[in-house]
């Protein structure tokens, strides 16, 4: 897990003040960091073109080229007038050593975009696009100095972006790398440091990626114990069964002691599922939404429902059901949300009367999610999307591990599943979707199936090796 942060001037600045750094030296930190990682992936004599803007990105970009000036084919391309004070002292440093520059984009087998870095705020010029579309054209393998170039402060294309197989960031995480729209160009992203150490650069935040190794699969070390002591499951199984049975499936496998679904009419279920008309007296979670309708009167989920006091995770036809969300003031239950971005927009509407637009959402991602924690700090709620995000009393965590395989009906019925299995075994809201989240998209990455081919089955099947990987 690392810290994630909208802006990185501050901690630049402390930089300056507290441990005696200038600007210069970050600079030399963040182009020695770049150049490690193409000594590290490229042998000496590759060709690398360097196209370095007028600005401080562009010295950076400078200096990268000075410093591997005489072990590598280096071609230094400048398209604007430099600006910047650092930029013309990396320039001529750069000349002294015998960097020449060039005067046109040529092709090369490492192309570096620092054109552009962190914190752009208007629309790229005509020209800038025009050097973009041709970098991205070329065949070389593409590194993003600190941001692709065209990617804005907020994480949008403005209107187009450099599309980096790598971007390497300087000091600390950015949370525009995370918004989905900006997914395909950031591509891998690596954090390199500039002269201290991350704990002393970084700080304080709020906000967090989240990482493999911070999966932490449901325990049972202790040998004395029988199915109560991991606690009951009810799910909720409405007009498409089939959704509370893979939602079931799911809950049963990641550990849940017991899991029945709900249900009115008899269903053919797998023989581990129990069913039954009415909640379980032993339940200890609730997930209500998947394949829902208009299955359950009023007065069944008035009953046991929203008048319970077990955790619960709303899904789906939830977020269109005025009853079920008067849920969400209850503060003294642990809650999880689990919409979509078209369901986060019915959601919103409902709650505040404000209308928004799947696009003007998945533009403001970040915003708007800290927008409903605001309103609802006890509830967790879990954004889906490429980049899944999770916030809970203003901690907020980014989840960018997914991948198009999930991109079918029922992988998010298989998250609620594992997310209500979690909390019937004890776990807090956040740490259920936070867990629930990882064990579903390593459990679709480790699928080894064509990646339009996985079935929910097959994804609930992947979360049952999850430990033997």
């Amino acid at each position: 897990m690392q810290k994630v942060f909208e802006s990185c001037i501050a901690l630049d600045e402390r930089c300056y003040e507290q441990y005696g750094l200038n600007e210069d030296i970050l600079m030399e930190h963040a182009a020695g960091g770049m150049a490690q990682y193409i000594r590290s992936h490229f042998a000496k004599g590759t060709s690398v073109l360097i196209v370095a803007g007028k600005g401080n990105n562009g010295a950076d970009g400078i200096a990268l080229a000075r410093q591997l000036f005489g072990d590598y084919a280096v071609k230094l391309y400048l398209p604007f007038a430099l600006q910047t004070d650092m930029a013309k002292i990396q320039l001529n440093r750069a000349q002294l050593v015998g960097v020449k520059v060039i005067d046109t984009i040529v092709q090369a087998d490492v192309v570096v975009d620092a054109l552009f870095g962190a914190g752009l705020s208007r629309m790229l010029d005509r020209q800038t696009e025009q050097i973009v579309h041709q970098l991205n054209a070329l065949e070389g393998y593409k590194i993003a100095c600190d941001m692709p170039t065209g990617i804005g402060a907020k994480g949008m294309p403005l209107p187009i972006a450099f599309e980096a197989d790598v971007t390497i960031t300087m000091g600390a995480y950015k949370e525009a790398f995370f918004l989905d729209a900006c997914k395909e160009s950031v591509g891998e992203i690596v954090r390199v440091d500039l002269g201290v150490s991350a704990p002393l650069y970084e700080g304080q935040s709020q906000s967090y990626v989240l990482e493999a190794s911070d999966l932490r699969l449901p325990s049972r070390t202790k040998q004395v114990t029988h199915k109560g002591s991991f606690g009951h499951a009810a799910i909720f199984c409405g007009e498409k069964e089939g959704a509370g049975i893979i939602a079931g499936m799911a809950c049963t496998v990641f550990g849940a002691g017991l899991t029945t679904l709900v249900v009115h009419e008899k269903i053919s279920p797998p023989p581990y599922l129990m069913h039954a008309t009415v909640v379980p007296h032993s339940a200890s979670a609730l997930a209500i939404g998947m394949g829902l309708g208009c299955y359950f009167e009023s007065e069944f989920l008035h009953k046991y429902v929203i008048g319970s006091h077990l955790p619960i995770v709303l899904d789906a036809d939830s977020f269109s059901n005025k009853e079920l969300l008067t849920i969400l003031e209850q503060r003294d239950r642990q809650i999880v949300i689990t919409p979509h971005p078209k369901e986060f927009v019915v959601l919103w509407q409902l709650l505040t009367g404000e209308q928004l637009s799947v696009t003007q959402l998945q533009a403001k991602r970040f915003e708007m999610v800290r927008l409903f924690n605001m309103k609802y700090p006890h509830v967790t709620l879990l954004l889906k999307g490429a980049n899944t995000l999770i916030m809970q009393e203003e901690q907020l965590y980014i989840n960018p591990l997914g991948c198009s395989k999930l991109s079918k009906g029922g992988s998010g019925d298989v998250l609620s599943g594992l997310i209500v299995s979690l909390l019937a075994q004890g776990y807090t809201g956040v740490d259920a979707a936070v867990q629930a989240s990882l064990a579903l998209v390593l459990a679709a990455k480790h699928y080894s199936g064509s990646s339009y081919a996985m079935l929910p089955t097959d994804l609930v099947a992947e979360v049952a090796k999850l430990e033997l990987k």
